[in-house]
């Protein structure tokens, strides 16, 4: 039996990603799938991030989340909830931010650097990072993260790839996609306990 240092995940980043992958069976053969499928979801990138963008506006919930600064974004704001649009510059923003995040998932290597901005990802969502005026509720991530892997799921399944690379696929995607879940959660369980020790 390993031992496993539960105060050192909370506190060393490489440590914490490194139990959960290794936890989860997510290794070099998951990379290289994520990898193999850039060709095959980069050119449809587009319509996926149309797609949460549209399931985001559908709801007054995750919607009112654009309405304040948001971080890096430099421009006018929107003045109200109902005045925002798909076509607003702010939205544009977000959107380059959401697509260049999907790109990252299939592109980059997994090291340190990108631990660390799957890490920022999750970090950004809340008033640790980012705009202080932005805190988007647990529930909203959550529901955001269930979506998007169904997307993702789904895409991969209409590609007509043979059933072993489709599986490959399917499930190193599942994989990092529970890590990206994993490193959101963590900083609204920071939050909490800074909450409670205050």
């Amino acid at each position: 039996m390993k031992h496993i240092d539960e105060t050192r995940l909370e506190t060393d980043l490489a440590y914490r990603v490194g139990y959960v992958t290794e936890f989860m069976g997510f290794g070099p053969d998951d990379i290289a799938a994520l990898h193999a499928s850039a060709t095959l979801l980069g050119p449809i990138v587009p319509q996926l991030v149309d797609a949460v963008y549209l399931k985001l506006f559908s709801y007054d919930a995750t919607k009112r989340h654009f309405v304040p600064s948001q971080s890096g974004y430099v421009g006018p704001l929107p003045e109200d909830l109902e005045s925002l649009s798909l076509d607003h510059d702010i939205i544009q923003f977000r959107k380059q931010h959401l697509g260049r995040y999907l790109a990252a998932l299939v592109t980059r290597p997994y090291d340190a650097k990108m631990l660390t901005y799957l890490d920022m990802v999750g970090k950004i969502h809340t008033p640790a990072a980012g705009s202080p005026d932005l805190n988007v509720p647990l529930v909203q991530m959550n529901a955001l993260m269930g979506f998007v892997a169904d997307a993702v799921i789904a895409t991969i399944c209409s590609l007509g790839l043979d059933r072993e690379t489709e599986v490959r696929m399917l499930r190193a995607f599942n994989k990092v996609l529970w890590v990206q879940n994993d490193l959101i959660t963590r900083h609204y369980q920071a939050a909490t306990f800074k909450a409670v020790a205050a």
